[in-house]
């Protein structure tokens, strides 16, 4: 019995890791014009110190937003502009950056 309890638990958590990240790309891009004067507009950056942000995993840009909104993850830059930010927000702006190639 242990067995089946642990393998619905794990099918759970990943059906809801799914749901998490299901997010709309198009008002990810929209919200994403003021990224662009660092992270470039299709998401590589022209400026070495800013990072590329196009071809990341989704989780990872999502996590990496809440935690500069949360005080988590610190930077004099990205704290300020993760804060007003709502959770459908940084799911949408992971979402774009995601579904844009690495490359630009």
């Amino acid at each position: 019995m242990k067995l089946k309890t642990l393998l619905f638990a794990i099918l759970a958590t990943g059906a809801l890791s799914q749901t998490a990240l299901a997010a709309d790309a198009a008002a990810g891009k929209a919200k994403a014009v003021v990224c662009a004067a660092c992270h470039g507009a299709n998401g590589i950056s022209t400026i070495p110190m800013y990072p590329n942000l196009a071809g990341q995993k989704e989780a990872y840009l999502l996590k990496a937003l809440k935690d500069y909104k949360s005080g988590n993850r610190k930077d004099p830059v990205m704290s300020p502009m993760a804060m007003p930010l709502s959770d459908a927000d940084m799911a949408n702006l992971a979402a774009y950056f995601a579904s844009l190639p690495a490359g630009g």
